[in-house]
Parts: C-alpha cells; structure tokens; sequence
C-alpha cells in the first residue's frame, strides 16, 4: 500500500470513530478502587442553548461482572437555569431474570446507557446542573468503575 493511500486510509477510520454528530455533552467520572461511595455525588454542568431542538439524556454506566446486584438505583437531581429543582429517583437493570448481564461489554467490563429522559425539549437558554448519587443500601458499591451522563439530539422520524 503506498504511504498516501495509507494516510488516507487512517482519516477515513479516525472520522468514522470520532463522529458523534448527534452528541451535544457526555461526561464520566471514575471511582477510586471501583467503589462507589454512598457520599460520593457526581455533578455535571451542561450549557444548554437551543430550546427548539429535542434532546434524549442517558444515566451512563460501567461495571465489572463481579457487581453483585441486577439493578442499580440513583438518584437525579436536576437543576434548570431558572433554579427550578427536579428529583427522580432512576432503576438502571443490570441484569436480566437468568443473572446474564446486560448492556455493551467484553471479558469483565460492561457498559450501559440507560435511557433517562427521552424526546424533550430544555425549557430555558442557560445552565442546567445536574446531580446524580448512587440510591443503592449498600454504603459502598463495590465493582462500578464509572457513571456520567450523555445528552444528544434526538433524531426526528
């Protein structure tokens, strides 16, 4: 293969994994010794300024196949530019009924997007924080290495 056919050969691929058009704010953090503390909240700030548009949010998470439950349990908190405050309380499945884990993985990692709220539109131009706490009981959630969150344009059908 020669060297500029090879150039144009790594282009192609790098555009094609990095193209998330539809992709407006994605953030995860990580937790030290993949524990999840029960203190420990995760805060995202977006900068939302098209109210026109409709939006799907995602609750991300990762976990190793030795997380011991099927479900995961979080609270959300949402505050909008207006200072209006919102709560959810979220159920993220896991696992199904048989104990087969679900979501997107290989060897002991997997991913999940759980969908949060979809086909919505941001009332306000501005900042929207948002605050997501593991609800589990367990004080320390062990095996999950890291949760976020993703908001992207919906595709319109």
């Amino acid at each position: 293969m020669k060297k500029g056919s090879v150039f144009i050969w790594f282009i192609v691929v790098v555009a094609f994994i990095s193209c998330d058009s539809g992709r407006v704010f994605e953030e995860n953090r990580s937790f030290l010794n993949e524990t999840w503390h029960k203190d420990s909240t995760l805060v995202f700030n977006v900068e939302i300024t098209d109210t026109i548009a409709v939006y799907n949010i995602f609750l991300n998470n990762r976990i190793t196949r030795q997380y011991e439950y099927s479900n995961l349990y979080l609270f959300v908190d949402t505050e909008l530019p207006n200072k209006q405050q919102l709560r959810d309380t979220i159920e993220c499945l896991l696992r199904n009924p048989a104990g087969k884990i679900l979501g997107k993985g290989f060897g002991n990692v997997w991913s999940n997007k759980i969908p949060y709220r979809m086909h919505i539109r941001f009332p306000y131009s501005g900042n929207y924080k948002f605050t997501i706490e593991q609800a589990m009981r367990a004080e320390q959630l062990k095996y999950v290495l890291d949760a976020g969150i993703r908001i992207e344009k919906a595709k319109i059908k």
